[in-house]
């Protein structure tokens, strides 16, 4: 898809709010040895550096799996592992250091390119690391002597902070040390998720071989709550990823707001997600990313904005914004990382028990994800703790939606008295009721 100058102009602009958002907060991104090894990293490192020149403090966290692998085959070694946690004696532990320390330092040589031409150019990155990860062992579980595989015991925050504070990216590797001079194999998904919750990070992002967090169906699970989360984890399906999902569910639980999943074959896929609305992988969060709310005064420009287009087409009744302003407290909205993307209002007519569903609208991006019915549902709750017993709806073009929600069309004569006496002839409305 070729891009024109036109575009990128957009692109910019869209991306400024989230550039001020995310200018001098802290994320840690983790990334196994898999991604290592992708043609795409690269590219990673490119988008990395790019986060750091817009003031993001970053703390990279990686992992070796199969550079450790690739080493204990190389020596013969059995590779020997209880509950997917690698038990590592002394000989596996210098495939560790050998493997861990090798792709630190490839990481380190691809974030101090900085070649003409390249987006590299002129970054000067400073990368810190070392002993900033204190660990213990993992001990005896069921039986099993783990050896030289540890557990996180505390992250140096002051050391860590003390390099970001100074503009470098810190890069923590899957080792840690301990006050008795031990070095110990570690999770890098146990290194992540403690670095993130001791620096009380605003982000966690991990990289994943599919685009994000996907269903049994291959699908992209965009939006996921940490209630779901719990659900996910027991289901077979997700055992091959249960500790990264154990991973976000324990730095959500610490209160870490946000956490994404994210590709680490998809180029781009990093910028997408942290610059766009919609992003390019799995959102996950304490609570739905789509907030369903009541409306307030400060909602009347992104109302205004949404509904603009249906009215021009004759969809809906044009409303000026002193209207709104008066009216706006009878709506409810669906706000998506701060914009207005879908909104309906409810009137109330107590003579009669009936209330009025009106500007029931979604944005064109959004239609398709039941958004309409999630609205519809939460109105059908204020009319019924308003002691309504029915709604209805004038529409002109959507009347096959309301059908299929249970309305059942009436006439002009089942309306409200006031209704009736301000019914606009000329626009011709069906008449829909939805009996609670």
């Amino acid at each position: 898809m070729v891009v024109s100058h036109i575009d990128s102009v957009k692109i910019i602009r869209n991306s400024a709010p989230y550039i001020n958002a995310h200018r001098g907060k802290t994320f840690v991104l983790m990334f196994g040895g898999e991604a290592i090894e992708e043609p795409n990293f690269a590219n990673i490192i490119h988008d990395i550096a790019l986060l750091n020149s817009l003031g993001v403090r970053l703390v990279l966290v990686h992992g070796a799996r199969p550079q450790i692998d690739q080493r204990v085959e190389l020596r013969n070694l059995a590779a020997r592992f209880h509950q997917d946690m690698r038990i590592t004696d002394k000989q596996t532990l210098e495939c560790v250091k050998d493997a861990a320390g090798s792709v630190r330092a490839q990481v380190e040589a691809l974030l101090t390119m900085g070649l003409p031409n390249s987006p590299m150019h002129g970054a000067q990155i400073r990368v810190c690391s070392g002993n900033l990860v204190v660990a213990m062992p993992a001990g005896v579980q069921e039986g099993v002597d783990f050896e030289n595989t540890g557990v996180v015991r505390r992250i140096d925050v002051h050391g860590i902070n003390d390099h970001l504070n100074d503009g470098s990216i810190v890069l923590l590797s899957p080792m840690g040390y301990s006050t008795t001079g031990e070095v110990f194999n570690l999770s890098f998904t146990d290194v992540a998720t403690n670095a993130a919750i001791a620096l009380n990070a605003d982000k966690l992002i991990a990289f994943t071989h599919n685009h994000g967090i996907v269903n049994e169906k291959g699908s992209l699970l965009r939006n996921i709550e940490l209630d779901e989360l719990y659900s996910m984890i027991e289901r077979p399906f997700y055992a091959p990823q249960k500790q990264l999902l154990e991973s976000i569910v324990s730095s959500l639980e610490a209160n870490i707001s946000r956490c994404h999943c994210v590709s680490y074959s998809q180029d781009g896929a990093l910028l997408q997600e942290l610059f766009t609305r919609d992003g390019a992988g799995s959102l996950i969060s304490q609570r739905s990313y789509e907030q369903l709310r009541p409306a307030n005064i400060e909602d009347v420009g992104g109302v205004l904005k949404l509904i603009k287009p249906l009215e021009e087409k004759g969809i809906l009744v044009k409303r000026s914004r002193e209207y709104l302003e008066k009216e706006i407290e009878q709506f409810t909205l669906i706000e998506r990382d701060g914009m207005t993307i879908a909104c309906a209002a409810l009137y109330p007519y107590p003579d009669e028990a009936m209330g009025e569903l009106a500007c029931v609208a979604t944005h064109a991006d959004y239609r398709g994800g039941s958004r309409g019915e999630r609205l519809l549902e939460a109105i059908k709750v204020q009319a019924q703790k308003l002691g309504l017993q029915s709604i209805f709806v004038l529409t002109t073009v959507t009347a096959h939606w309301f059908l299929e929600q249970g309305f059942a069309q009436a006439s002009l004569d089942d309306l409200p008295a006031k209704k009736k006496q301000l019914y606009n002839f000329q626009r011709n409305s069906k008449v829909f009721i939805l009996h609670l």
